[in-house]
């Protein structure tokens, strides 16, 4: 299958800006036959998250050890590219059926400024995010914490724009990296590698 390209770039469709200048060392090694996305290989033991959510619960990645987690990052104020990924990566969470208590979304706040916990609220409510899709916001210190762990930059270009690398990686149970997905990532691309992984 093709190999999924992770951005080099920043991610940048229109609303998340147009910026050459965030990049990521995150690239998939070789194309897997079987998956959608892009495998690590070896997998790389995944950097930590400790962040909370709009509701005050913390969230930490080693928590959510033995299942599946879709890590990536957002702003609610973009206004193309990181709805796209959100209603992605929730529709696979619907696909799943029963299998999505085995899956975890966890997005990574790009902007601490605009994600405010009642900015979240709303935007979990008005994209019907299901409650496996944990939005993680934070004071900017910790959310940079976070993106530097993950090779992500987040640079606010203009008011309502905040040019950031957008991917997707798959998290193992056991902690590591497997799998990555770009900008682009559908649905039906991560419901097949699950469906694969979850055997």
């Amino acid at each position: 299958m093709r190999l999924v390209a992770l951005l080099v770039a920043a991610v940048a469709l229109g609303g998340c800006g147009q910026s050459t200048t965030a990049t990521t060392t995150r690239q998939p090694a070789r194309p897997a036959a079987e998956f959608a996305g892009g495998e690590l290989t070896p997998p790389l033991r995944a950097p930590p998250i400790a962040l909370h959510d709009a509701h005050g619960k913390r969230i930490t990645l080693a928590s959510q050890r033995g299942r599946y987690v879709l890590v990536t990052f957002l702003y609610t104020h973009c206004p193309d590219v990181c709805p796209l990924i959100a209603q992605n990566l929730n529709l696979a969470l619907k696909r799943l059926g029963p299998a999505r208590e085995q899956v975890r979304v966890l997005a990574v706040s790009v902007d601490p400024k605009g994600d405010t916990a009642a900015s979240v609220r709303a935007y979990e409510k008005r994209l019907r995010l299901r409650p496996q899709f944990h939005y993680l916001i934070g004071s900017r210190a910790e959310l940079e914490k976070t993106w530097i762990a993950w090779r992500v930059q987040a640079v606010r270009s203009s008011p309502d724009v905040v040019d950031h690398v957008a991917y997707t990686a798959l998290v193992d149970t056991r902690g590591k990296e497997r799998l990555l997905y770009d900008s682009s990532v559908r649905a039906a691309q991560v419901v097949h590698d699950l469906r694969i992984l979850l055997g």
